[in-house]
């Protein structure tokens, strides 16, 4: 088994860097799925698992699955907003939860990049599991490209 990344495309396609993100690191042991993207978003999910619960007696999903899956929702926001794929960093990634994921729901993380400079990306966004009007956290972050692209 290689450690190599796959070569990344030259033209940016969501769903093709969605897939290719889905299998690797925290995306693919979560089984990141692609949803949709727009100018400036995209929406990915994670389906309820019994090895991604937190709470066993209430069958709660833990938050480092949450915090994931907006990371990386966010991060693909950013890169569809620049129209390619640039290395980057989380600098900051803060997480509001507003109330616990309903247990056995998939959950649904959607991510924003509203504001970019040549080096650094502002994001925003929400996973719900169900009803965007009753999410269960908000989320607001930046990112730093690491080359000079």
């Amino acid at each position: 088994m290689s450690d190599a990344l796959p070569a990344w495309p030259q033209q940016l396609d969501p769903q093709m860097i969605a897939r290719l993100v889905a299998g690797l690191g925290h995306s693919g042991a979560l089984g990141t799925r692609f949803i949709g993207h727009g100018a400036d978003w995209a929406e990915l999910a994670i389906d309820y698992r019994e090895d991604l619960i937190g709470d066993a007696e209430s069958g709660v999903l833990a938050s480092g699955p949450i915090v994931a899956l907006m990371d990386i929702a966010t991060s693909l926001s950013v890169w569809i907003k620049r129209g390619a794929f640039r290395p980057q960093a989380t600098l900051d990634l803060r997480i509001d939860y507003l109330r616990a994921a309903t247990p056995g729901r998939t959950v649904i993380g959607r991510g924003e990049c509203y504001r970019l400079t040549r080096r650094v990306a502002f994001v925003r966004g929400q996973a719900h599991d169900g009803d965007p009007a009753d999410p269960i956290a908000h989320v607001t972050g930046t990112f730093m490209t690491t080359d000079e692209g």
